[in-house]
């Protein structure tokens, strides 16, 4: 199946300062494993539009859009919160890295590819309606969603998560929407701290606790998301892809290696193949251990060509 990889030279360019776990390497460790594998040869290549104010606008706050834009420095840093901030290139990185999402939905509509994966940052699924945090500044797979929705007529889009961390924001937008569903897996409890309360039907969380690995990650999969996806029947399929639940990861106490990425890379790809005509959109969330990271996005790519 083809697959395009949308990325821009601006997503390297962010850079939250040195020590910061979100760093510009983890887009030239992914590369770096693109081509050590041959998987680099066999992808289509695209390079990312900016988003514009009205895409980010199906998702966010016109207010809080400004103020992103606003805050943005000519120089030096601007905190965001105590996890987030801004250099000079940061809002560029950013308006790429939604853009790429919002392109993959267009591309694949087109038919031009059956799937799409975004290797961008900064990452997305903390980003709520008017608040940046999480090393997020706009959610990416919601716009990408939206999108999906209001552009294209779609009327039932799902949404999956694996990072290890709660996709906070964008369960903030789907929450009071019609037409998502959003299935989300996370270590818990953990940072945000978030995703166990009352929820509604089209929402299905399956926490996780520390020590968590492979077979526990498939028992949700199969036992939670995937009668709800069957049910729901979705148009087109989004995945959150974070790697920070890999084993060498110190970011979390999860046991994932690359097999369960493709594990779940592949089962989710093919339920969008008998609902969705295949169609599948994956942007880059979390994974900090640059090597396990490369891997896994090997992985990742390989679950969702199939065969």
């Amino acid at each position: 199946m083809s697959v395009g990889l949308i990325t821009s030279p601006a997503c390297a360019l962010h850079d939250m300062g040195e020590g910061h776990p979100e760093r510009p390497a983890r887009l030239d460790a992914i590369q770096d494993q693109l081509l050590a594998s041959g998987m680099d040869f066999v992808l289509q290549h695209f390079d990312a539009p900016r988003a514009t104010r009205a895409q980010l606008e199906l998702v966010h706050d016109p207010d809080y859009v400004e103020s992103i834009f606003a805050r943005a420095p000519s120089e030096g840093t601007e905190i965001l919160d105590p996890d987030t901030s801004m250099c000079p290139d940061s809002l560029e990185a950013a308006l790429r890295a939604a853009g790429a999402a919002v392109s993959a939905v267009d591309r694949v509509m087109a038919g031009e590819v059956q799937s799409a994966f975004c290797a961008v940052r900064p990452p997305g699924h903390h980003a709520e309606r008017d608040r940046a945090m999480g090393f997020c500044l706009f959610n990416n797979i919601a716009i990408a969603a939206a999108h999906a929705r209001h552009h294209h007529g779609l009327e039932r889009v799902a949404i999956v998560d694996f990072d290890v961390h709660h996709g906070n924001g964008t369960e903030d937008f789907v929450r009071d929407e019609q037409g998502y569903l959003l299935c989300s897996s996370f270590q818990h409890p953990f940072y945000p701290f978030s995703g166990t309360g009352d929820l509604p039907p089209h929402i299905v969380n399956t926490p996780l606790e520390p020590g968590a690995g492979g077979a526990e990650l498939r028992r949700a999969v199969e036992e939670q998301w995937l009668p709800a996806l069957e049910a729901f029947r979705p148009q087109m399929l989004f995945i959150s892809a974070g790697f920070d639940g890999h084993i060498e990861d110190e970011m979390s106490q999860l046991r994932f290696v690359e097999e369960d990425y493709r594990w779940v890379t592949d089962t989710v790809r093919q339920l969008a193949e008998r609902h969705a005509g295949g169609r599948i959109v994956s942007t880059l969330e979390g994974g900090y251990a640059l090597s396990a990271l490369g891997r896994s996005v090997v992985a990742h790519l390989k679950g969702l060509m199939g065969g």
